[in-house]
């Protein structure tokens, strides 16, 4: 399992936390020291689209228009910490954030 993510998101230290506590093996994933590519990015743009990217972040605020007319995968390319967190991979299995919903998704 890998919890993609940044250190200082308390969403994603609650998440990371929660999971191995229910024994989840978690590998977390820094967005920020280590960016993906477009290839990677692609399967989670594939699956959640544009929902990918968080439009209430302050780095969303803090974009050029242009860069907010953009196609996801650039929005993402250019600022990987626009992503909407955390986001959560096993195997064929993806949620995106920490509701009550995706909680559940992984048995919690």
């Amino acid at each position: 399992m890998i919890l993609y993510g940044i250190p200082t998101c308390d969403t994603c230290k609650k998440a990371l936390k929660a999971l191995q506590a229910a024994g989840h093996e978690v590998t977390f994933h820094d967005i920020r020291a280590e960016p993906l590519t477009e290839d990677e990015w692609a399967p989670f743009i594939a699956e959640f689209g544009s929902n990918l990217v968080n439009r209430k972040s302050t780095t969303w605020r803090g974009l050029s228009d242009w860069l907010r007319e953009s196609d996801t995968d650039a929005q993402l390319l250019a600022q990987p910490t626009l992503m909407k967190r955390p986001l959560i991979v096993d195997g064929e299995k993806m949620t995106l954030g920490w509701e009550t919903s995706e909680q559940a998704a992984w048995g919690l």
